[in-house]
């Protein structure tokens, strides 16, 4: 019955390019007010075959449930304030009561003739993207019954996006044909490998008993098409060791300008990128009570206060603490290993222990396909910050008298003491700076990870880890240490599992240190260097 059915309907469709009959229309929407799911199945084929202007609207509205009919078998839509107009011209039905109607019932048949005709309507539909739509549905279809009307919308369609896929919807449904011809099949094999993605080569594989040659291009295809899929795991594994990159390098690159300044071993540096985490949360909460219009961009508010909050904290921790411990790296460590908790403490007891929830503007959300790889928005965005904040950073200490300053320190403190720095409030200017990018830092974290008390340690770590690869102080070791890292480890990923690749990373670093004990970028210098 259902080969019957797709029989009558693909040659219904033949006609559907001509002009409007009006009896045929007629006919349809007569058949739709009789009486019996064989007459209301007759008038949908009927009627997607007729060229109506409101087909589509009719039809539409009898798979929603809308459609209803009189004594007279009149046909009626139901509107979404509960008022009828008439189906054929849509004008409103005055005078008409909704106990005088019946709704017209559908069964299983007549929603299978609906899905087909509504199918083969869009693919004449005037705009593109519904044409496009059509197309990618009838191809997962894979249904020959469609092959006259694709035909007639491919001689009709002048947008080269939409034939494309229509040639590929008509690829797919002629392979499942059983009386096309062989050169018909081998043809559209090649149609279908030029596509290329995970739902073609699936539906290939599926492909059996066909003809020899035809079965030699369906393997000579899924080769191609395991060899294009292995290319394309390969690119998305270099994009997601380039986003975990780009994060590392916003952790790290704080830590890079103290820790190669000071020579100190900050450990509660995680804290300043979770400190810009929350106040990323804090500037949402405000904006979405106080300016909802602007909470769009609420982000843009975050970063340049995370910045300075971040940076006050980072001046008043080297004022308090840090400065009277310089030359003693081991007190150092363990007072900022204890300020580290006492910082994640404080946030407890501000904001509690759970999870808070940081939004995702509606500009960073989803993804976008280029070929077989998956770009998400977020992780672009945070590619394009780092990038940004590395050009600030290498911006402010070439060009600007503090970044001028920090770099005499870096490379000599007693004779940058000698030539009137004050060295003292280089070192808080400093620490400021690292914690400030550190805030900013955390802003980006709050898009990709929970924004908790502990999100800090999940970096410092790896921080160091980039800081001491890279080159102390050095920032574009900072960069190509983070990059490298990041890549490694996804490509270690899938074989070891994630522990373990952080484990074979950690391993291969201390290899590395052993031969390279200053890293791959280390400063040069007097005092450095002695």
């Amino acid at each position: 019955m259902r080969r019957l059915f797709a029989a009558l309907l693909a040659i219904a469709l033949l006609v559907l390019a001509q002009p409007c009959r009006a009896d045929q229309a007629e006919d349809a929407l007569t058949a739709l007010g009789t009486p019996g799911f064989d007459n209301v199945r007759e008038g949908v084929e009927q009627l997607a075959a007729s060229g109506h202007p409101r087909a589509a609207v009719i039809i539409g509205a009898l798979q929603s449930g809308l459609l209803f009919v009189n004594a007279e078998q009149a046909l009626f839509i139901k509107q979404s304030d509960d008022a009828f107009v008439s189906a054929g011209d849509g004008t409103a039905a005055t005078g008409v009561a909704a106990e005088d109607l019946k709704q017209v019932r559908v069964n299983n048949g007549i929603r299978n003739a609906i899905e087909a005709a509504l199918g083969a309507l869009r693919l004449f539909a005037p705009d593109a993207p519904t044409r496009l739509e059509a197309a990618e549905a009838v191809y997962k279809a894979h249904d020959p019954a469609a092959l006259p009307a694709l035909d007639q919308a491919l001689a009709k369609e002048a947008n080269a996006g939409v034939k494309k896929r229509m040639l590929e919807a008509r690829a797919a449904a002629l392979l499942s044909a059983p009386d096309a011809v062989e050169a018909d099949r081998i043809a559209a094999v090649a149609v279908l490998r030029a596509r290329g993605d995970i739902d073609t080569r699936g539906y290939l594989a599926s492909l059996t008993d066909q003809p020899p040659a035809v079965a030699a291009a369906i393997t000579a295809a899924l080769t191609s098409l395991d060899r294009l899929a292995q290319i394309w795991s390969v690119a998305q594994s270099v994009y997601y060791g380039l986003s975990l990159g780009s994060v590392l390098l916003l952790a790290a690159a704080g830590l890079a300008i103290t820790f190669g300044v000071m020579g100190v071993i900050n450990m509660a540096h995680g804290e300043m990128v979770m400190i810009g985490a929350y106040v990323t949360f804090v500037v949402q909460q405000f904006m979405r009570e106080h300016t909802p219009g602007l909470y769009g961009a609420s982000l843009l508010f975050a970063i340049p206060l995370a910045f300075l909050v971040t940076g006050a904290v980072g001046v008043a921790v080297e004022r308090c603490l840090i400065r009277f411990l310089y030359g003693r790296p081991l007190e150092t460590l363990l007072a900022t290993w204890g300020l580290s908790l006492g910082l994640q403490q404080a946030v407890r007891s501000i904001f509690g222990a759970n999870n808070r929830d940081v939004d995702t503007p509606p500009w960073m959300s989803g993804a976008t396909e280029v070929g077989g790889l998956t770009l998400t928005w977020n992780r672009m965005y945070i590619i394009l910050f780092a990038i940004i904040v590395l050009a600030a950073l290498m911006a402010a200490l070439r060009y600007t008298a503090l970044g001028l300053r920090m770099r005499a320190v870096t490379q000599n403190r007693r004779m940058a003491a000698a030539m009137g720095i004050r060295t003292p409030w280089i070192d808080a200017l400093t620490f400021g700076l690292g914690s400030g990018v550190a805030g900013m830092a955390g802003v980006a974290l709050s898009q990709i990870d929970n924004v908790s008390p502990n999100l800090g340690q999940g970096y410092i770590i790896d921080s160091f880890m980039v800081v001491v690869f890279g080159g102390v102080g050095n920032l574009w070791g900072t960069t190509l240490g983070a990059l490298t890292l990041g890549i490694v480890n996804k490509f270690l990923e899938p074989l070891a599992g994630a522990v373990m690749a952080k484990i074979v990373v950690l391993v291969l670093l201390i290899l590395f240190i052993q031969r390279r004990p200053r890293g791959m970028f280390p400063l040069k210098g007097r005092a450095v260097e002695s």
